[in-house]
């Protein structure tokens, strides 16, 4: 009998992240590395439906992959907003304009493939205790810092969702009573001071350069009062709002994320200060910095394609190589 080889094809999954201003896609192997990524708008300026442009970087991916050699087996697409992960439904989502989106039936649909739906700051948790900062951890608060900022409370390895699939809201608890108004309709949330996007505006409406990012704040603090007035405002609003997530929750650790935690010991140094003097019976928990960063939400989002396929995730799986690994 003669026998014919048959060469051997790795299985991948995709791993998109949708965000409000960009969608990140990912073709991730067996071994939890990423083989190929893409970077699109996300269309909301425009005549394309977002939901629309969603399904065509998902299709773009299959097809990509498939071009790679490797055979897509499941696909994880995380969003922010209220996303009930149950039924693969995206509740609302203000800053991509999804409301009650039935975003998995569509996009497995569109594949073919076993598909699942999550919130990306979860995912971004989820990827931290699988592989990262939070591995081994019994319990820990993520915080992503971007545009926005949300926390996701993991407990015994996976991400709290709450009652109504809105848990970690962080960004709209009020540090400053009475202050500066949010674009949620609150007064004082910590978004308005400690976010990216939130440090911007603050920078501008204050008197300072329209169009400077956070980035550019942090590097001017120090030739530019203003910029360091800001700084110094958003670094104390987060140890506060730190503080009473520490006092309601014991967590473990504190991680940190986003773009604005790549500031390294000018975010961190002020931020632990802040904890720790508003802990008057307590030590602190530390804070550390994510060890994914900007990916971490796509690693989430595969973790969960692997699950929807049936297949395994080890501890460890998606870690980053040594030398891409992130400073605490």
């Amino acid at each position: 009998m003669t026998r014919h080889s048959t060469p051997v094809v790795e299985s991948c999954v995709l791993a998109v992240d949708v965000g409000g201003t960009t969608m990140k896609g990912s073709v991730v192997g067996e071994d939890g590395r990423i083989r190929h990524s893409l970077v699109v708008p996300s269309q909301t300026g425009t005549d394309i439906e977002p939901i629309d442009a969603v399904r065509a970087l998902c299709l773009r991916l299959r097809d990509d992959a498939l071009a790679l050699g490797a055979t897509p087996v499941g696909v994880g697409v995380v969003t922010p907003g209220i996303v009930d992960e149950a039924a693969g439904v995206v509740r609302y989502a203000s800053n991509i304009r999804f409301r009650d989106v039935a975003l998995r039936t569509l996009v497995g649909q569109d594949l073919g493939l076993p598909a699942a739906i999550g919130h990306d700051a979860r995912a971004a948790g989820l990827a931290e205790a699988v592989a990262g900062a939070g591995r081994g951890l019994d319990n820990f608060v993520l915080l992503p810092l971007g545009t926005g900022i949300a926390a996701t409370v993991v407990l015994h390895g996976e991400p709290v969702t709450g009652a109504s699939w809105s848990a970690g809201e962080v960004g709209h608890t009020p540090v400053h009573p009475g202050g500066e108004p949010c674009s949620c309709g609150q007064r004082g949330c910590l978004e308005v001071y400690a976010s990216a996007g939130g440090m911007a505006r603050r920078y501008a409406r204050l008197g300072g350069t329209s169009g400077l990012d956070s980035r550019a704040i942090a590097e001017a603090t120090g030739t530019d009062p203003l910029a360091r007035s800001v700084w110094d405002t958003a670094t104390h609003a987060l140890g506060t709002a730190l503080t009473t997530l520490t006092l309601t929750l014991d967590p473990a650790c504190i991680i940190l994320g986003g773009g604005l935690a790549e500031a390294g010991a000018q975010l961190l140094d002020p931020v632990r200060d802040t904890l720790r003097a508003a802990l008057a019976w307590r030590s602190a928990p530390p804070v550390l910095t994510s060890t994914f960063g900007a990916l971490a939400a796509q690693v989430g989002a595969a973790i969960l394609a692997r699950r929807a396929a049936g297949l395994p995730v080890p501890e460890g799986w998606g870690a980053p190589l040594p030398e891409s690994v992130g400073h605490r």
